[in-house]
């Protein structure tokens, strides 16, 4: 082949850009501790020690009023302090996020990573920026947080009572509405990379209200979701993949699937759907009976 007519592929190293993330982890990482390390230190030096901690009698420590309290605030004031701290973790990163998204807003499309662009830099970087944040509370005491992580900074749009377990990605560019669950082990990603160092697909996820998807499911860039969908184990909805809803949904992509489908994947019978059905209708009518 002549070297005239072949092909010549445009290459150019990847901007890692280490030093903006290294700074973003450490301003939301240490900026969030600050003030609930202090809170939590002046507890344990005016309080807890002195009233608790010092008490030479062992039965002072329940007899004594001061040394009851001391004891008892404790985990309580752990627990504001590390509220306190995801407000402060929520602020940061929000505020660095607007400051990304004012120079170079998020949008659907193709970004190429051969070459070099403002909008694959600040992509990386609000990529590297949301990873401590998710973090920080979805392997928390109080994992609920997320939705309001996710809303509060802008990254993502979750609606009411909807749950999303722990999983790979899920933190930016998706769009739920209410009364969804994800179970664990999935991926909802909005992006996807096309190969090593291949050009990013970058497209927004959008799911309706009561959509529900078990274990191990993926969700790639641009899939679209109706309201009402249920989406079995081990199903994938790769990139653009439409799932109308009202139905249940399995495969790669997943596509819908059909009563006699679900028995045998449920591996149940007619006897066992008719006695649940009975079941069902006899809980039904106890309950009527019990308002009556």
């Amino acid at each position: 082949m002549n070297e005239d007519n072949s092909e010549t592929l445009i290459k150019e190293e990847i901007n890692l850009q280490y030093h903006w993330y290294m700074l973003s982890f450490f301003i939301i990482y240490l900026g969030s501790l600050i003030i609930p390390i202090i809170l939590l230190m002046s507890y344990i030096m005016l309080f807890y020690l002195p009233y608790f901690l010092n008490i030479d009698n062992f039965f002072l420590l329940f007899i004594r009023m001061e040394s009851l309290l001391a004891s008892i605030f404790l985990p309580i004031v752990i627990i504001a302090t590390y509220l306190i701290h995801i407000l402060f973790v929520g602020l940061i990163t929000k505020w660095h996020w607007n400051i990304t998204e004012k120079r170079v807003p998020s949008k659907s499309g193709i970004i190429p990573r051969n070459i070099p662009s403002k909008t694959q830099n600040y992509y990386h970087i609000r990529s590297f920026m949301m990873k401590y944040p998710k973090n920080a509370v979805l392997r928390g005491p109080f994992p609920w947080l997320l939705r309001w992580l996710y809303n509060f900074v802008g990254c993502s749009s979750i609606g009411k009572n909807s749950v999303i377990e722990e999983q790979v990605g899920g933190e930016r560019f998706v769009e739920m509405g209410k009364n969804c669950y994800f179970g664990v082990n999935g991926a909802i990603s909005s992006h996807a990379v096309e190969g090593i160092f291949g050009n990013i697909s970058y497209f927004k996820i959008k799911i309706g209200d009561n959509v529900a998807a078990s274990a191990f499911n993926c969700v790639g860039p641009g899939v679209e979701m109706g309201n009402n969908a249920a989406i079995l184990p081990m199903s994938g909805m790769t990139k653009h993949n439409k799932v109308k809803g009202d139905n249940y949904y399995f495969g790669a992509p997943a596509r819908r699937i059909f009563t006699k489908k679900i028995k045998n994947y449920l591996q149940i019978s007619d006897e066992d759907l008719e006695k649940a059905s009975t079941l069902w209708f006899e809980n039904q009518n106890s309950k009527e009976d019990n308002k009556v």
